[in-house]
């Protein structure tokens, strides 16, 4: 076994330790379904703030947008900018009010008592719906996109184990899917949340390491922006029109207005996001949010600043293009690095992944839970009972996205993409318009959640096969989803019940208590 093997290995073994430590030193906190799905709502401002960005900044930010960058060019940072306005706009406009709803709104199935634990959850008891449609649509979506997105993860896991061990992808998505479902397992949202923070940093110091070390090895950033613009100058276009083919980075025809409003549309997407949202609906209070916000929005923008100037490293540093794109990050690492350092910046991508998994386990854990076993099976069940089926179906979520990510012929991106759409277009507007529109009712929320999910899912099928204009799914899909809501909403109505919750609201985030 080489020295570089070796280092990896045992980094590998070390943090895989500490996150399982980190689960069983939380196991006895977590005793009820609030626990295990919201932590009992004690994050402070730090821990919210670093989860928020270790759930969201997946594989794909030390995978995916680095091999983007490498594949075509400084056009692919419009997703970067769209997501820092995004993740921004999240925390400003959806976190404080999103807190105190899903706290104080009157919960229909438990006798007007408050608490909505899930997003689901908080549709029904915000909009009054006694039909369980609301919830059980939310669910069957959230269900959906997650099992797309956890298998973007084991597809980031597979890349990572193939690069470093040269195992076959089915052997490393186990052995990754195993670590994520034992801590998950054992301490729920806490446990996520706790080592979401140490992985938060590890990603953040790997990001900085690599580019600046391979910005020296090249020469300086001026070398290596001429390197760069040596091997194609519409690499450095901010509206593209650069791409590897045939061994080389060819000039492409590509649409500055499409890659502009593609990329920013990322952004909304932060609007939607079940296991982003539920870091806001499990901090400690609103007084804790403004500096969570400033550590997370900072922390983002940093990172996928560095994560561009990983890829343009790439295109710089070596000179014959490398097979897969979304190994640059890996690649210059091994290329760059001593096997000891080495171990540990792998061991960062490894945290980017696990620290994304996890949470959205959880999230899809508690959908099963919360809005179809205790909602539609057993309402009176104990506590203990709900926080087993929760740990039930972490497992459950898990061999499916296993299996999904094993039979798909998509890259990271594409898969990220395609939940993360997904998401934004079925849950942003409608959670929006639900924190600041007190007329809206579950009719307009129906028709937007399932017109913005459907459309997500069907726009790059006809794109591809009909229009071809490339255009991000969540564009047509969050214009379809509000149009829905705006046109269906007249025909239901916003009961009494509904403008109390909202008054009540509105009056305690003014307070800021």
């Amino acid at each position: 076994m080489s020295s570089s093997m070796i280092g990896s290995v045992v980094t590998f073994a070390v943090y895989f330790v500490v996150m399982v430590a980190v689960g069983l030193l939380v196991y006895k906190r977590t005793t009820s379904l609030s626990d295990f799905v919201l932590g009992g709502r004690q994050l402070n401002s730090w821990v919210a703030g670093l989860s928020a960005n270790a759930s969201d900044f997946s594989g794909w930010l030390l995978l995916g947008l680095p091999g983007a960058i490498y594949l075509s060019g400084l056009g692919e940072a419009w997703i970067a900018v769209g997501l820092g306005i995004g993740f921004y706009a999240s925390w400003r406009i959806v976190a404080p009010r999103l807190r105190v709803y899903t706290e104080r709104v009157s919960d229909l199935r438990n006798g007007g008592e408050s608490n909505s634990l899930t997003l689901s959850s908080y549709l029904e008891n915000r909009f009054g719906d006694h039909s369980g449609l609301l919830r059980g649509i939310s669910a069957i979506l959230i269900l959906v996109f997650y099992l797309f997105y956890v298998a973007s993860g084991l597809l980031s896991m597979g890349v990572l184990f193939d690069q470093v061990f040269g195992w076959p992808p089915a052997i490393a998505v186990i052995v990754g899917a195993s670590i994520i479902v034992l801590y998950t397992f054992l301490g729920g949202f806490l446990a996520v949340s706790l080592t979401d923070v140490i992985q938060a940093a590890m990603m953040w110091i790997a990001l900085l390491i690599v580019p600046v070390v391979a910005v020296v090895t090249i020469g300086g950033f001026g070398t290596a922006l001429d390197t760069v613009g040596d091997r194609n100058e519409n690499l450095l276009s901010a509206f593209g029109g650069a791409s590897l083919a045939d061994g080389s980075w060819q000039t492409t025809d590509a649409l500055g207005a499409v890659v502009i409003v593609s990329g920013l549309a990322w952004g909304i997407g932060y609007l939607g996001q079940p296991h982003i949202l539920a870091r806001f609906m499990g901090i400690r209070s609103i007084a804790d949010i403004p500096k969570a916000r400033v550590v997370s929005v900072g922390w983002a923008v940093t990172a996928m600043f560095l994560a561009v100037l990983v890829g343009f490293s790439g295109i710089a540093y070596f000179d014959t293009p490398i097979d897969n794109p979304e190994s640059v990050f890996l690649s210059l690492i091994q290329a760059l690095t001593h096997p000891l350092v080495a171990g540990l910046l792998l061991a960062a991508v490894l945290a980017a992944v696990m620290s994304t998994a996890d949470s959205q386990l959880l999230v899809a854990a508690a959908a099963l839970t919360e809005d179809g076993y205790r909602a539609f099976m057993d309402r009176e069940a104990p506590a203990r009972r709900l926080v087993l089926v929760s740990r039930l179906a972490v497992i459950g979520v898990a061999v499916a996205a296993g299996l999904l990510a094993l039979y798909s012929d998509e890259n990271v991106l594409g898969l990220v993409g395609y939940a993360w759409a997904g998401f934004g277009a079925g849950f942003g507007p409608v959670i929006v318009l639900s924190l600041y529109w007190k007329k809206m009712n579950w009719i307009g929320a129906l028709g937007g959640m399932i017109g913005g999910g459907a459309t997500a899912i069907i726009w790059d099928i006809l794109d591809e096969r009909v229009l071809g204009t490339g255009l991000y799914a969540m564009v047509p899909a969050v214009v379809v989803s509000l149009a829905a809501i705006f046109i269906l909403n007249p025909l239901g109505r916003a009961t009494e019940r509904m403008g109390d919750d909202f008054d009540v609201m509105e009056r305690e985030v003014g307070a800021g208590v």
